[in-house]
C-alpha cells in the first residue's frame, strides 16, 4: 500500500534575531513519518514537543520566523503527487486546502466568524474553493451535508454563539469535510469539551473516516483518546518522534521510558495506588540537550544516552522506537 503522506528527515526551525542575538528553535528535528491511505494515525506528547511546528508543515503553513531547512514532505493524493514544501501558494490555497487537506482547529472558533450565520460560513469557503452558480443547489448541498453527519440542518441559520460548545465543535468538522479531503488534520479537537461531548466528537470523527476511507491525523496529547481512535501512534519529544507503533502494541508493550511515563499515567478503573509524576520539563529547544533530548529527565539514563542521539530502530509488526536502553538490552 503507496503511503498518502511521506515525511523524510524533517527539520524545521524557528529563527528570530532581537537585540542583535540570533536564537534558532529546534522545533522539528528530523522526523521521518508516513501516513497510510485510509487510517487514524495519532500524535502524542507534552506542550512544547512539536505537535503544532509539525501541523503547520504538514499543512504548507510555513511562515517566518518558522523555516524548513531539511527534508521533503510528499502527498501521494487521488489528483497527483503534491510537494507540500514547494508547491505555489496560490495554488495550495485554491486546490490542496480544504479540498485535499482540511484542519479542525482546537477551538471551533478558531473557524467560525462570530458575526456570521453558520450557512454563511459554508458559503464562504465554498465560493472561494468553487465557486457557487446555483443558491439552491448550493443550499440543498449543505443541507445533505449535515444531515449526514447528524447534525439538524437549523442549525445553518444559527449564530455560533447559539450553540453550544459541543455542536461547534461538530460545526467545524463538517466545514472541514464539505470536500471530502483526503487528508484531515484534527488538532486538539475535544479540547475544552466534557467527556460526554468528547465521545461525540471522537465518534464523529471515527464515523466519518470510516464511510469517507479518508485518512485521519489525531494530534492530541490525550492518551486516552489515541487508545479509543487511532489505528497507529506516534510520540513525540523534544522535537522527535522518539517510538511508534500500532496502537494495540504501543498500548501493551511500550518500548521508550517517555512512553512508558505517559501510559502508566493514565487511570484504570479499581487501580487505587497512587501516580508518579514525570519530574522535570521538556527541554528549550533553542539549547536542547546533547544526545538523547529526553536523558535530562530519565532515571535509566546511561552514558551514551548523553552523548549520543539514538537512532530509531525497527522492532518488526509497525513497531519503531529511538532508545539506546534498547539497544543495550537486544546487544
Amino acid at each position: 500500500m503507496s503511503a498518502l503522506l511521506k515525511v523524510e528527515g524533517l527539520k524545521a526551525y524557528y529563527k528570530t534575531e532581537m537585540y542583535g542575538i540570533s536564537r534558532m528553535v529546534k522545533a522539528i528535528d528530523d522526523v521521518s513519518l508516513e501516513l497510510k491511505p485510509n487510517e487514524i494515525y495519532g500524535v502524542a506528547g507534552e506542550s512544547s514537543c512539536g505537535k503544532t511546528t509539525l501541523i503547520k508543515v504538514l499543512s504548507g503553513s510555513v511562515k517566518a520566523p518558522l523555516k524548513v531547512y531539511e527534508g521533503s514532505v510528499n502527498y501521494q493524493f487521488k489528483t497527483g503527487n503534491i510537494d507540500i514544501l514547494s508547491i505555489p501558494a496560490d495554488e495550495l490555497q485554491r486546490n490542496i486546502r480544504w479540498k485535499e487537506i482540511s484542519y479542525v482547529m482546537q477551538g471551533s472558533m478558531s473557524v467560525l466568524n462570530p458575526v456570521r450565520r453558520i450557512i454563511k460560513t459554508f458559503e464562504d469557503i465554498i465560493s472561494t474553493h468553487e465557486g457557487i452558480k446555483d443558491k439552491k443547489e448550493f443550499l440543498n448541498r449543505i443541507i445533505e451535508h449535515v444531515k449526514n453527519l447528524g447534525l439538524p440542518s437549523e442549525i445553518l441559520r444559527s449564530y455560533p454563539h447559539e450553540l453550544s460548545g459541543g455542536m461547534r465543535q461538530r460545526v467545524a468538522i463538517a466545514l472541514a469535510t464539505v470536500f471530502h479531503p483526503g487528508l484531515i488534520i484534527a488538532d486538539e479537537p475535544t479540547t475544552a469539551l466534557d467527556v460526554v461531548v468528547q465521545r461525540g466528537v471522537l465518534q464523529l470523527i471515527k464515523e466519518i473516516q470510516a464511510v469517507s476511507q479518508n485518512t485521519v491525523l489525531l494530534v492530541t496529547h490525550d492518551m486516552a483518546v489515541h487508545a479509543n481512535v487511532a489505528d497507529r501512534v506516534a510520540i513525540m519529544y523534544a522535537g522527535r518522534i522518539v517510538e511508534e507503533a500500532p496502537t494495540e502494541i504501543i498500548f501493551k508493550k511500550p518500548e521508550h521510558p517517555y512512553t512508558k511515563h505517559l501510559i502508566s499515567s493514565l487511570p484504570v478503573i479499581g487501580d487505587k495506588s497512587g501516580k508518579s509524576s514525570l519530574e522535570g520539563a521538556p527541554p528549550n529547544l533553542a539549547n536542547p540537550p546533547e544526545g538523547c533530548r529526553f536523558h535530562p529527565r530519565c532515571k535509566q539514563a546511561l552514558d551514551i544516552c548523553r552523548k549520543e542521539n539514538p537512532d530509531m530502530k525497527d522492532f518488526g509488526e509497525g513497531h519503531r522506537a529511538a532508545c539506546h536502553l534498547l539497544m543495550e538490552a537486544r546487544s
